[in-house]
């Protein structure tokens, strides 16, 4: 897997852009400048983000969200098999 995110991901397993991988890695969300750890979906080249709006619910059971227009960045959280936040793999324990 690449150390790019998708451009566009959902958390919701019944939408075209989920993708189990990216989610499991653990995806990291920057909306206007701040970061978000609220987003059911985003999609960087459309510049929005979807949030759910309170508990609120459907009919189906599925979160009502509202989608937001901004700026977006995404980024792994995980940095992928045993690497730090720079990239070097992981030293042995302390002594």
């Amino acid at each position: 897997m690449s150390d790019t995110p998708p451009d566009r991901l959902s958390i919701n397993p019944n939408s075209p852009h989920f993708d189990q991988a990216a989610l499991q890695r653990g995806i990291g969300i920057r909306f206007k400048g701040i970061e978000r750890r609220d987003v059911e979906e985003y999609s960087i080249p459309e510049s929005w983000i979807r949030v759910a709006l309170g508990k609120k619910v459907d009919r189906h059971g599925q979160p009502l969200t509202i989608k937001l227009s901004g700026e977006v960045e995404a980024w792994f959280q995980d940095a992928g098999e045993n690497t730090d936040d720079e990239g070097v793999a992981d030293a042995a324990a302390p002594e």
